[in-house]
């Protein structure tokens, strides 16, 4: 019992943390450009524009991302884990890992926004 709560909680963390994180860019993101902290891409730390505009794009699509996978989560592991036997443990592996492939590929539409809405030195397109 113990093994099949911390399978289902491993199912949860990617989720929530896009989700955490992206209400966190779209109502908090970082005052400075940092290399630290944020949504840090060579094109979003061109200047404050693209910056702001960079958390505002990935927190709305991690928001979404995160709150839609969480429901899949929660539902797939529910399923599972009352099938029985080891279905919880070998969807887990292979569920997590599509997850971060997921939260990675969350880059490209950010990507994308920022040269359709900024030139290469970050100047606003007309």
């Amino acid at each position: 019992m113990g093994t099949q709560i911390t399978l289902f909680i491993c199912n949860l963390i990617v989720p929530l943390l896009m989700l955490v994180f992206g209400v966190w860019m779209l109502r908090r993101p970082p005052k400075e450009i940092n290399g630290a902290f944020g949504y840090r891409t060579r094109m979003s730390m061109k200047n404050e524009k693209t910056w702001r505009f960079a958390h505002e794009k990935c927190g709305r699509i991690w928001t979404w991302t995160g709150a839609v996978l969480l429901v899949v989560s929660v539902a797939l592991s529910i399923l599972l884990w009352l099938k029985g036997g080891d279905a919880l443990t070998r969807f887990t592996t292979s569920y997590s890992m599509a997850q971060v492939v997921v939260l990675v590929l969350t880059i490209l539409p950010v990507e994308r926004s920022l040269k359709k809405h900024f030139d290469e030195n970050g100047n606003p397109k007309e």
